[in-house]
């Protein structure tokens, strides 16, 4: 079955305007500057791998303290959003860069060293929206979605199979030759085919019996024991905007994830 996520509605806000004070709530000075940020990474104005104005610039754009858009960037960065590169500036993140490309994958090899995958894509079907679907994607009951299924191959192994499903009105024309052609990974496709970036993401992790299409492509015996990983990740401004199933085989892999 297609899987679910809520799409929640953008900000509409004027980036060129001063922070505003009102409201029932305060927010700090630095994180409303923050908020202005994201805005303008939601409407394009910087593009992924793009620099963005010096801290002098935006200063006087917002009417700030340099020290109150250095914090604001500071927490940008913290959350991946931004990097700081000495002596250059900052620039938007992109999933172009060799770090940042396998940034939610967390299966990793029991022993030796983490070892990037190869992918063999299976198929993109098209499909309508479930009732369940259209729900959590905000969109009408039988809504065009897109699928796409693949094995990540680690050391010539396969190890997860992924089902990856996305709004086709935000992806139209997703074709299974534009996703082979594009030689990176699926969320650098997505950032330099359709200007949509992942910023965070949410797992859910549970045990689940191979059915007959897993064993298939996973080379194993049905009811073998995976590791179930739902995702729904998101673009800026909180916008879920992909929701992933990965079945996992475990045998000498984990999942691991480090907390900070």
């Amino acid at each position: 079955m297609l899987a679910s996520m809520r799409i929640q509605p953008a900000l509409d806000h004027d980036a060129s305007m001063a922070p505003n004070f009102s409201g029932p709530s305060f927010r700090p000075l630095y994180d409303q500057i923050k908020i202005l940020l994201t805005q303008s990474l939601i409407a394009g104005e910087w593009k992924p791998g793009e620099a963005i104005p010096s801290e002098m610039e935006l200063a006087a754009r917002f009417q700030v303290s340099q020290g109150t858009v250095r914090k604001a960037i500071d927490a940008l960065a913290a959350e991946n959003i931004l990097i700081r590169r000495q002596g250059k500036g900052t620039f938007v993140a992109t999933h172009t860069e060799p770090k940042h490309q396998y940034r939610f994958l967390h299966i990793i090899p029991d022993k030796g060293e983490k070892v990037h995958p190869t992918t063999n894509f299976i198929d993109v079907k098209r499909g309508k929206a479930s009732a369940e679907v259209a729900g959590a994607l905000d969109l009408k009951n039988g809504a065009p979605v897109t699928a796409i299924r693949r094995v990540l191959v680690f050391a010539e192994v396969p190890i997860i199979l992924d089902e990856i499903v996305l709004s086709s009105a935000l992806f139209p024309n997703l074709t299974i030759e534009k996703i082979r052609e594009s030689r990176g990974s699926i969320y650098s496709f997505l950032e330099t085919s359709y200007g949509l970036r992942m910023i965070r993401a949410e797992e859910r992790l549970y045990a689940v019996a191979a059915d007959n299409a897993a064993a298939h492509h996973l080379l194993v015996a049905e009811d073998t024991p995976l590791l179930c990983v739902d995702r729904i990740a998101f673009t800026y401004g909180d916008k879920p905007v992909e929701w992933r199933r990965g079945l996992c085989l475990t045998q000498g892999y984990s999942y691991y994830n480090e907390l900070a």
